[in-house]
């Protein structure tokens, strides 16, 4: 097996984060060798390459059942690591992925610990357009229709197509208990790749709990997912819970797991003040047992 760390990403103050294993080394490497170390760790991985095109890196992302067009928490992972080893020389950078270009931005003075964050296009929000699955959809995360607010279930999509579930509070969000196998058949009559259940956090403005219910990655709930915060972050401007501008808002992610995690998102806002695309950005660490495999 390649050379492998185990980074932690989108770190909370109470510990969290979600475990990236990443290989800063990936030349050579075929996919079916990619996909067996995400299928050894469990975990989606990143994969650094020379960029093909006018970028800095080309990454590639594996989850154990197959490759992924782009992954937050992945390549905010690989960007920490290339950094903390030393093998950067800007603070800004530009990746090459399946899914496009992603633009990277590292704040913090040298000592401190890195605040990473990546771009995402503007997001792109439309109701369900089979509301007959409304009730389907929502007893295979193990809920209620009463459970659930008054409004229309999303898909909404920066990278990848999130399905937005609004849940009425943290209690019944954390009582919420996937059924993996028909979240998956649900997914693929939605064209979504996971169902990202949310709610107001109580009292703290542009703060808010969600949970990730992946559609096929290999395991049925996922820590921190930045791709799918921020198809959240233009979701809640549909649902009218925010309004636009810079201010940042914070998703926590992963507290139903004992992984609790706290993902940053801001829009980037034209001269008008109307978002034309959004960053997603947290913390990272290398995970407690982080090992490298030979």
């Amino acid at each position: 097996m390649p050379n492998v760390h185990v980074v932690e990403v989108f770190k909370s103050s109470q510990g969290g984060g979600n475990p990236a294993p990443v290989v800063i080394d990936a030349v050579g490497l075929e996919a079916e060798q990619m996909m067996a170390v995400a299928r050894a760790y469990g975990h989606e991985s990143g994969f650094v390459l020379p960029a093909t095109s006018g970028n800095d890196y080309r990454f590639r992302f594996f989850v154990p059942r197959h490759e992924m067009s782009m992954c937050g928490h992945a390549t905010i992972g690989t960007v920490w690591l290339l950094h903390t080893l030393g093998k950067l020389g800007s603070c800004h950078l530009s990746i090459e992925t399946l899914s496009g270009n992603v633009s990277v931005q590292i704040h913090g003075k040298e000592g401190e610990q890195p605040f990473i964050e990546i771009s995402q296009p503007a997001g792109v929000v439309s109701p369900i357009n089979k509301p007959e699955l409304r009730d389907s959809i929502i007893h295979a995360i193990g809920l209620e229709p009463e459970d659930i607010l008054d409004l229309p279930l999303l898909n909404s999509a920066t990278s990848r197509v999130k399905t937005l579930i609004p849940v009425k509070n943290p209690e019944r969000l954390d009582a919420a208990v996937p059924d993996s196998t028909r979240i998956e058949e649900l997914c693929e009559e939605l064209d979504s790749t996971g169902f990202y259940l949310f709610c107001a956090h109580p009292g703290k403005p542009r703060q808010f709990d969600s949970r990730q219910f992946p559609k096929s990655s290999g395991y049925p709930e996922d820590a921190a997912t930045g791709i799918a915060a921020t198809a959240l972050a233009f979701g809640l401007l549909k649902y009218e819970m925010i309004k636009p501008g810079p201010a940042s808002m914070l998703i926590h992610q992963g507290r139903a797991m004992g992984r609790p995690s706290d993902i940053h998102v801001r829009f980037d806002v034209d001269e008008t003040g109307s978002p034309h695309g959004c960053f997603v950005g947290g913390y990272s660490a290398f995970a407690p047992t982080e090992h490298a495999h030979e």
